[in-house]
């Protein structure tokens, strides 16, 4: 009886049934894994493809790679700017655009108006968002000022600074040596472009394989746990605020150097293209998370929609739009994929 009873009681294996039923559960959720991961690039496959048999012959070709590719070296370091701050928790630094566009205002001021040799100018440029960042730093985690109040602020005084130093013009004239700095052709595309993807590469590895990194993400995540165990808060937010100035110091050189001069009232339209593309990468690779990846392909993703709309002949105003669009629906996804996570 005592062996009988032993044998009841001993576990079972699993039905058949149940056994392919946690097999199809399991697949089905690594479907929807993989399918949160890549939808944003299968779409952006799709859009090429649906652009190709729209306009034969006009929008797959060379030269369409390479402005698509060859011409958003400033938004890639604008948003990595903006990814600085978004990622220790700081919602949300308007001034990036602004600070940017003060920096790359400085540079051919400097050297147009005043004499200045390009490469002085150009440590001055970044010294200035450098300063510029730890200001704003300074006022959101020392003083406790609103983000949004204390970077809508500095947005607004240096886009009057800007103005004022180029006197509501385009200042050009710079050195056509120093473009070679952001121009120089690699593999069909400008050295300026790598330049953005080193950027996205080390960001990349600094949050996913440092401590400073996991910092980052703690702090992101719970400022108050963070604290108790050990983490330095407000060293961590200061810094961030520090290096989204240089970021967009570094940005606004290159984009001097492409340009040949900066007209600073181009300034305000860097601002939606920039959150769109943060929060579109919300949903590339790592589903509800600020990533400098998906960010990156966020920015190509929506340079192709604007440029396979152009070509079909549509306004100006398309881009608005599309940008628009994008935006709210980027910042749904974002907001229902972090729900599901948390």
């Amino acid at each position: 009886m005592d062996v009988a009873r032993r044998k009841d009681l001993a576990p079972h294996p699993p039905a058949p049934q149940a056994a392919h039923g946690a097999k199809q559960v399991s697949a089905s959720a690594q479907v929807r894994h993989v399918a949160s991961r890549y939808a944003v690039i299968g779409v952006w496959a799709v859009m090429i493809a649906v652009y190709t048999v729209a306009e034969p012959g006009l929008f797959l070709t060379e030269g369409t790679f390479q402005t698509i590719f060859g011409s958003q070296q400033a938004l890639v370091f604008l948003t990595m700017a903006l990814l600085c701050t978004i990622c220790v928790g700081e919602f949300v630094d308007l001034s990036v655009p602004a600070v940017f566009g003060f920096s790359a205002t400085v540079l051919p001021v400097l050297v147009v108006d005043h004499g200045w040799g390009v490469w002085p100018a150009a440590a001055v440029a970044l010294l200035g968002a450098i300063a510029v960042g730890a200001v704003n730093g300074l006022l959101v985690v020392v003083v406790g000022v609103n983000t949004i109040v204390a970077t809508l602020g500095m947005g607004t005084l240096l886009g009057g600074i800007s103005l004022w130093m180029s006197h509501l013009n385009t200042v050009s004239g710079l050195p056509t040596g120093f473009g070679r700095f952001a121009l120089y052709p690699v593999a069909g595309l400008p050295v300026s472009f790598f330049y953005g993807g080193v950027l996205v590469a080390g960001f990349s590895y600094v949050l996913a394989f440092t401590p400073l990194g996991r910092h980052i993400r703690f702090v992101g995540a719970n400022r108050e746990v963070s604290r108790l165990s050990g983490i330095q808060v407000n060293r961590i937010r200061l810094g961030s605020f520090i290096a989204s100035g240089a970021m967009c110091g570094v940005g606004a050189v290159i984009a001097v150097a492409a340009l040949g001069g900066y007209n600073p009232t181009t300034s305000d339209t860097l601002l939606l293209p920039t959150f769109a593309s943060v929060f579109l990468g919300t949903a590339v690779l790592q589903p509800g998370r600020f990533n400098p990846v998906g960010t990156f392909v966020g920015i190509y993703f929506l340079a192709t929609g604007i440029l396979g709309l152009q070509l079909l002949g549509l306004e100006a105003w398309v881009s608005s739009v599309f940008y628009g669009g994008v935006l709210i629906a980027a910042v749904t996804i974002a907001t229902v994929l972090r729900r599901r996570t948390t």
